[in-house]
């Protein structure tokens, strides 16, 4: 069986406190899925002592892994061991969500080995997994809250292209939240729920979204060379230019039905670039 796993770039990302009981902070943001996608196969693996997954150029644990074993823990499936191959696309350590994306793969292809049809089971599973898992689950645009966990699905979603600027460079989530603690960049309890409502009120309308990530002073603070790469998205002539999540990655916005076509257009002047767009149902 085989499964895309889209990467994700936030078309806003407002940055609240940590909460008390975990650690995590609270957010508002408008998650996307993109066209760039790395490609899960899943087959079962005769012998072997238990679930693995193979990635090419990839160290350490990986969250595909930790799908498997806890969708096996919530649901008792007892399927025989399972390999999962990743064909990497989407940046790593780069604020696209590619390993969350990947473990929101994994849990698909899970939920069709078991026969299991139950996105709100793989949603509970996937909070237990990550901040960006949930809005992953099933790709398109969402509007997550609380630390990432409470997903609203967007039904209409606009054409829109997507200039995706990799860096050499690799940022830590972890650092890149620390960073903006240190640099007071959490917005108040009741600021955040204001722009909550403000973001409803501009999807029911179907109106623009403010392309702001409270992140990026943070990503921007700890790798400078983001700076850089922001001005030359903008110059290769993208409607606006931010850091995707916590960076270090630098995406290019083209809105309107000829946003795909201009995000094309723009990639072979600026080295290292990839065009995508938005995955829209």
């Amino acid at each position: 069986m085989r499964e895309l796993a889209p990467g994700k770039i936030n078309l806003c990302l407002y940055l609240g406190p940590a909460r008390e009981k975990d650690g995590r902070h609270v957010l508002v943001s408008v998650m996307q899925s993109v066209t760039l996608a790395d490609e899960l196969t899943m087959e079962p693996a005769p012998g072997a002592p238990g679930d693995e997954v193979l990635c090419a150029g990839v160290d350490g644990p990986n969250l595909a892994l930790d799908a498997l074993r806890e969708f096996r823990a919530a649901t008792g499936w007892a399927g025989p061991p399972q390999r999962i191959t990743i064909a990497k696309r989407v940046p790593v350590a780069a604020g696209m969500g590619g390993g969350s994306g990947d473990a929101a793969a994994a849990l698909r292809l899970a939920a069709r080995a078991a026969g299991l049809r139950d996105d709100a089971l793989l949603r509970a599973i996937a909070e237990r997994l990550g901040a960006d898992v949930p809005a992953q689950v099933r790709p398109g645009r969402v509007l997550a809250t609380g630390a990432g966990e409470r997903v609203r699905a967007i039904g209409s979603v606009p054409a829109l292209g997507v200039l995706v600027l990799a860096s050499e460079h690799a940022l830590s989530t972890a650092d890149v939240y620390r960073e903006a603690d240190r640099l007071g960049l959490a917005r108040a309890a009741g600021e955040l729920a204001a722009r909550e409502a403000e973001l409803a009120r501009a999807m029911a309308a179907g109106a623009p979204i403010a392309p702001v990530n409270d992140l990026e002073p943070a990503a921007r603070s700890l790798q400078p060379a983001i700076d850089g790469a922001l001005e030359r998205v903008r110059e290769a002539g993208a409607d606006a230019a931010m850091v995707s999540g916590s960076g270090p990655t630098v995406v290019g916005l083209f809105h309107g039905e000829d946003g795909p076509q201009r995000a094309r257009a723009a990639a072979p002047g600026l080295p290292g670039a990839v065009a995508c767009e938005a995955v829209r149902a």
